[in-house]
């Protein structure tokens, strides 16, 4: 496949969702959706730039218009062939179809527009949008529909109707689940007598060492929030995991212990240490894990102790309502929020269980459920990807496995068919593959993980790339998340075929190149520049690239979070000099404070795929600000012979210094007078430079590593400053010493490498 800088324009500025029309803002009125949407962090239009739509149909959103109180609601249009097909009301500024488009196998072009519900407001500019035959239908019923099938499916909401005691397992249920179930009896059998009731005085006590980490004796707010979770998740587990117990084995033991944990969990005073507002991320677990026992046992608790936990339930998600629903809606207005995203499908979730039998749970309902349906894809443009990171597109995938399984047996939407969750799915395969070396960009790229997630994700999305994924990674699911899933899980009837060996996520900024995705000691080249730039949980990596060969990293990314944002993140581990990136004069790199980080961006401006060569193009231009006015890197890999070619073009108003770096965590050793050597085990990269004009540095310190991990830090520097340089480096996997040529020509220099040849722009 390839992609030409053309055709992804529509795509880059879907993803980053620029202002549409700038270029006619000089002889035109700005219209009132354009002008709304000036700020980067609004909820930007789209549809737009007739781009091809991956769902069909597609979502509308468009920023609000700006008055205070907001307008009662807008009217939306959608036109198709000057023929009105479609006129929509809705009381926020989004909408979601619910039944599918007309599309052609040649693709059918579409127009919408939109204006508040108010007196003499003129329409928004029209914008297109284009539906193929290809696009999946993801149809989403409205409301009313989906209360009642809630209603009708009847208590539990969350398990399958045909969920089967253990009793009346089959053998081929046993060969799939009989080591989680003997692996949940173990654990909960343990935490009978280990898990402590998270009682007040047991939650505000805190040892005086943990993770490492002294503590005073009179421990702060802060230290006592931060460790919460691992107070509370343990008695959280094992409520969930002791009422499943019971509904699987009928023991009326694990009756007693869910009773016994559920009445510890519902007595936290949702407005004490365990509030939202203390800490997020606790409550929700809380009101989450009651949810899911309340709703297993909702026939064996009495009504007393149903109503006491449904009422600590309530009063937990009130809170979370209150966040998401202030200021008019905030994140309809404001999405770019990662715990308030994660919270709308908390929200959307308990809704769903509850609707019915909570009388606050229709106003969650309406708000959330569709919404949150609708606004997955936040973090990228709808065909799918996770900006802020690898590991945070991990943290996802284990949040969506939660979350999902029971939204989709309550409501019957499948959110693991929306084309942005197949696109996620094939993200993750994609940077995170079978034996990978660890993970890549973003904060927390450092951490160890396991593909006990991923493995979950890929067996619930039904298509072939996914059911290879969840055959091929390593690793056994959650006992609970596998106990409580439909069986058969949907991968399993799929015939899994292997992704390809390299994919462009556009609306990301994210490429992967591999030798052969399939082989778990393949060479894999990650390449990122992001229309979101520096924003959340992302660096100040646009145009920076990582390298794996053999099971191990050999180019990676340096330094480690202590806590988000710290001095020697911002110091540090964000900064472009941190990873394998371009920077001048000492480390000077891409700007990455301040509000305007989101605007600090790249983009990817070519790629292309074959069996013999790959090649992608990332323009950084914009995330250096006013000091560079051009940043362009150019990376092709040379599949047959295991080598990628990188070129830089840098131009500035002023003469800087120029630095090509790298990072490793064993030695980075010359390599001859113009070359760099990294081994790693039995893996090894060479890396030459082919420009005359550098020289190699590396240094050890004074930048922080990571605990007990020795990074070694290296760059091709430019002899002289220059106002306009290129850097062309060849890296050689393996150090099997290729025979290298260039030769110039009218159009570019040719690269012979072993008879393999590409051409090198000017």
């Amino acid at each position: 496949m390839t992609f030409n800088k053309s055709s992804l324009v529509g795509s880059l500025l879907l993803g980053l969702g620029l202002v549409w029309g700038q270029a006619n803002a000089a002889t035109a009125p700005v219209e009132w959706v354009t002008a709304a949407a000036a700020d980067p962090y609004t909820v930007q239009p789209g549809p737009t730039n007739l781009m091809p739509q991956p769902q069909n149909p597609p979502a509308f959103a468009w920023p609000r218009y700006p008055v205070y109180p907001k307008p009662p609601g807008y009217i939306l249009e959608v036109s198709s062939g000057g023929v009105v097909i479609g006129t929509y009301t809705t009381t926020r500024n989004f909408y979601l179809p619910s039944k599918a488009l007309t599309a052609s196998a040649s693709g059918t072009t579409y127009s919408w527009r939109v204006r508040p519900n108010i007196a003499k407001i003129d329409w928004s500019t029209p914008r297109t949008f284009t539906l193929y035959a290809s696009a999946k239908v993801f149809e989403v019923p409205e409301n009313d529909v989906l209360r009642a099938r809630i209603i009708a499916h009847g208590r539990s909401r969350m398990l399958s109707k045909n969920f089967l005691p253990f009793s009346k397992w089959t053998s081929a249920m046993m060969a799939e689940r009989g080591s989680a179930i003997s692996a949940l009896i173990r654990e909960v059998t343990a935490g009978m007598t280990s898990a402590p009731a998270p009682a007040p005085q047991n939650l505000t006590a805190v040892p005086a060492v943990s993770d490492g980490m002294l503590l005073s004796s009179a421990p702060t707010t802060t230290q006592v929030v931060a460790l919460l979770p691992a107070k509370v998740n343990p008695v959280l587990r094992q409520l969930e995991a002791s009422a499943l117990l019971y509904r699987l084995m009928g023991d009326p033991k694990y009756l007693a212990e869910a009773i016994a944990r559920g009445d510890q969990a519902a007595s936290l005073d949702p407005a004490a240490i365990t509030s939202y507002t203390s800490q997020d991320q606790v409550t929700r677990s809380i009101d989450v894990s009651l949810l899911r026992a309340v709703d297993m046992l909702w026939n064996n608790l009495d009504a007393a102790r149903r109503t006491r936990w449904l009422a600590a339930i309530t009063a937990r998600t009130e809170a979370i309502y209150a966040d998401l629903s202030g200021s008019d809606g905030r994140i309809d207005e404001q999405p770019f929020d990662s715990h308030g995203a994660t919270a709308y499908g908390y929200l959307a979730l308990i809704a769903a269980m509850t609707v019915g039998d909570v009388p606050a749970a229709d106003k969650w309902f309406d708000f959330a459920v569709r919404p949150y349906v609708n606004s997955i894809f936040v973090w990228s443009g709808p065909e799918g990807g996770y900006f802020p990171g690898s590991a945070y597109a991990m943290y996802q995938a284990t949040y969506s496995v939660q979350l999902w399984g029971p939204f989709k047996e309550a409501t019957g939407v499948d959110l693991y068919q929306k084309p942005w969750s197949i696109g996620f799915g094939r993200m993750l395969m994609q940077f995170i593959p079978p034996g990978a070396a660890g993970l890549v960009f973003g904060d927390q790229h450092e951490v160890g993980f396991d593909y006990s997630a991923l493995k979950a994700f890929a067996a619930r999305t039904a298509n072939a790339e996914s059911a290879w994924y969840a055959r091929t990674v390593t690793g056994s699911e959650d006992p609970i998340q596998l106990l409580t899933s439909e069986y058969p899980l949907p991968a399993s009837a799929i015939t899994p075929v292997a992704p390809p060996n390299a994919a462009l996520f556009p609306t990301i900024g994210w490429v992967s190149m591999h030798s052969d995705i399939t082989n778990t000691k393949r060479t894999s080249l990650y390449f990122k520049s992001s229309p979101y730039g520096s924003y959340n949980h992302a660096h100040g990596d646009q145009n920076a690239l990582v390298l794996d060969s053999g099971g191990v990293r050999l180019l990676g990314e340096a330094g480690y979070e202590d806590y988000y944002y710290s001095p020697t993140v911002t110091a540090w581990y964000r900064t472009t000099r941190a990873h394998n990136a371009i920077t001048f004069d000492g480390g000077v790199g891409q700007l990455i404070g301040g509000r305007e980080n989101l605007t600090r961006n790249g983009k990817i401006t070519g790629f292309s795929t074959s069996a013999a060569l790959d090649y992608a193009e990332g323009d950084a231009t914009v995330s250096y600000g006013p000091a560079i006015t051009s940043a362009v890197r150019k990376v092709w890999y040379l599949r047959t012979n295991n080598v990628y070619v990188v070129q830089d073009k840098i131009s500035a108003p002023a003469a800087h210094k120029y630095e090509w770096n790298m990072h490793s965590t064993v030695p980075i050793v010359a390599d001859g007078s113009a070359g760099a050597k990294i081994v790693n085990g039995t893996s090894s990269v060479c890396l030459t430079s082919l420009t005359p004009d550098t020289t190699l540095t590396s240094w050890t310190v004074p930048y922080p590593s990571r605990p007990k991990v020795t990074e070694t830090h290296a760059a091709f520097i430019k002899k002289a400053a220059v106002q306009n340089t290129e850097f062309l480096v060849v890296l050689d996997v393996g150090c099997k010493r290729p025979v290298v040529t260039v030769t110039p020509g009218s159009n570019g220099r040719t690269l012979l490498v072993n008879g393999q040849s590409i051409t090198v722009p000017n």
